[in-house]
């Protein structure tokens, strides 16, 4: 009875079961813990297993799955590794089973203790998919992407079977690194498996990394050659369309959609938003806002608003998206306020800059994102002493800054880059490469260093070099060293960043797509930037 309750969702009429009880054994307190823990309630399973052991009940391996799930629920890591202590300490041989060990690598993966995990895993004498799958993932959040590979092909190369949640965590990884060969590969093999493009999950996946990886073309034929689509589908799409900057198509199918009889949810809301304010459709977002704020089931939530004074905010009207904000029905968080804040530096707007930005340090004076953002206002504004001051107390504070870093994937192998990087074997070739296309760039298309980008306190010539060392430009310089200034037929290059993409380096890269006459697809936080011909999808406008 207390299992039947748990799983039809009555934990309530479980525990009731649970407390008449005369005598309670081991399967009993195991029913009752794992009914608190399936419903994410783990402080109320850590309780009763702590209460089970008091009472002198002896637990088994079901009973420490549960409760290292329960851990992970209540991001209780010092108290999961207090069990895992107890386990080693008195020699149980749960470890070596899989839903034991599973759910210890599980929780370290959670609490960001890969090192921890690892040990786990390599102990685990029969290890289950989703044991494989947790590592992988933990790797690639941790921006371990070499870990998460040999992981990844080592899982392949055993006898188990990826089933539909593993291969569409999978692609998700290579979703996010815009991984496009082995993308690749991964859609021929979901294509040769039974339960690969069959299952909806592993399908939208596929779209997802399509378009992540810069390729529409591909993504838009496999979405119309599926059989079934849902709500995700449409939603991915339409996502994709708008980070490309292509917002008409992506207005497009939401309308078809709706037609379709699929009906938008919150997250669709948010991409057709998202994509109005990247295409710069003030007309259109501000009608789907409307929609939405009228509608009966879903309530507009704060990353709806955030999409509107983006919108509005990179079309001119400051004062509105300001407006938008304090009047809201909802509390602002910081998000919000550093969206405007970003729009106050595209169009110079100092002075209300200085007033998100004093809103920001008084909410949140220990992120260093808020720091840095108020810094690049003042500079941006050519405010040099407001600029090196914030910057002062972000040093004395102790704050790091997110370091920017691109990628790009040559002949199956990744190259990750820093700002400054100089560790890669052929950098010097890099840096000489990159010298002569500026050289080139300059004479060709006019192009000057967009110095205000760099640091105010160097040598002009420092801040010439400082702007060549953006991770951007080292991983293009790369690609020309390895590939030769011909490229050997190659139509289009594909540049990956962590970060938003710099104005220098926007303006450097349009001038030798122009040059070179070759595509560039660069993608960076916010959305995808093709340069080709002197020119930007985005038409200046990110």
């Amino acid at each position: 009875m207390i299992d039947m309750y748990s799983k039809c969702g009555m934990v309530g009429e479980a525990a009731r079961v649970f407390n008449t009880l005369p005598v309670r054994n081991v399967i009993s307190w195991n029913a009752m813990i794992a009914g608190y823990t399936n419903e994410r309630n783990g402080e109320e399973a850590l309780n009763l297993f702590r209460e089970m052991r008091e009472k002198g009940e002896v637990p088994d391996g079901y009973t420490y799955s549960s409760s290292l799930k329960a851990c992970s629920c209540a991001d209780a890591a010092g108290e999961g590794m207090q069990i895992h202590a107890a386990l080693i300490r008195h020699g149980f041989p749960y470890l070596a089973q899989s839903a034991v060990a599973g759910a210890l690598v599980d929780l370290y993966v959670k609490c960001r203790r890969m090192a921890e995990a690892r040990k786990v895993f390599d102990r685990i004498e029969e290890k289950s998919v989703m044991s494989w799958s947790t590592l992988i993932l933990g790797y690639a959040q941790e921006d371990n992407l070499k870990e998460a590979m040999d992981l990844f092909r080592e899982l392949r190369e055993s006898r188990h079977r990826m089933d539909g949640f593993v291969l569409s965590s999978i692609i998700g990884v290579f979703a996010d690194f815009a991984l496009l060969e082995q993308g690749k590969q991964m859609h021929a093999y979901t294509i040769k498996v039974p339960y690969g493009l069959l299952e909806m999950s592993v399908a939208n996946s596929v779209l997802d990394m399509y378009m992540k990886c810069g390729l529409t073309v591909e993504a838009d034929a496999l979405f119309r050659e599926m059989l079934e689509r849902n709500v995700v589908s449409w939603t991915v799409m339409i996502t994709g369309y708008g980070k490309h900057g292509i917002g008409n198509k992506a207005v497009e199918l939401f309308n078809e959609m709706q037609e379709n009889g699929i009906e938008p949810d919150s997250v669709t809301y948010l991409a057709v938003l998202s994509a109005c304010s990247h295409s710069g459709l003030i007309k259109e977002g501000k009608k789907y806002f409307s929609i939405l704020c009228s509608n009966q089931k879903i309530k507009p939530k704060v990353e709806h608003y955030a999409c509107m004074v983006d919108l509005l905010g990179r079309g001119g009207r400051l004062k509105e998206a300001k407006n938008l904000i304090e009047k809201m029905p909802l509390k602002p968080n910081v998000g919000i306020w550093q969206t405007l804040l970003s729009v106050c530096r595209m169009h110079g707007d100092v002075e209300m800059g200085k007033q998100v930005g004093e809103i920001l340090l008084r909410r949140e004076g220990n992120n260093p994102a808020n720091y840095v953002m108020v810094s690049n206002m003042y500079a941006h504004a050519g405010y040099w002493k407001e600029s090196e001051k914030i910057r002062e107390t972000l040093k004395r504070k102790g704050l790091k800054k997110e370091a920017g870093r691109s990628w790009v994937e040559m002949d199956k192998e990744i190259h990750i880059f820093y700002n400054g990087d100089g560790m890669h074997p052929l950098i010097e070739e890099i840096h000489e490469v990159l010298k002569e296309m500026e050289k080139r760039v300059k004479e060709e298309m006019g192009y000057v260093h967009s110095i205000n980008f760099s640091l105010h306190d160097v040598e002009e010539e420092s801040k010439m070099e400082s702007l060549r060392v953006h991770s951007e430009k080292l991983a293009i310089g790369l690609v020309l060293v390895r590939r030769g200034l011909k490229l050997k037929g190659e139509r289009v290059i594909r540049i990956f960043k962590n970060l938003r993409v710099c104005g220098d380096c926007h303006a450097f890269i349009k001038g030798l797509s122009k040059v070179l006459k070759i595509a560039f697809v660069v993608r960076d936080a916010n959305r995808f930037h093709r340069f080709e011909n002197g020119l930007c999808s985005c038409g200046d406008y990110w």
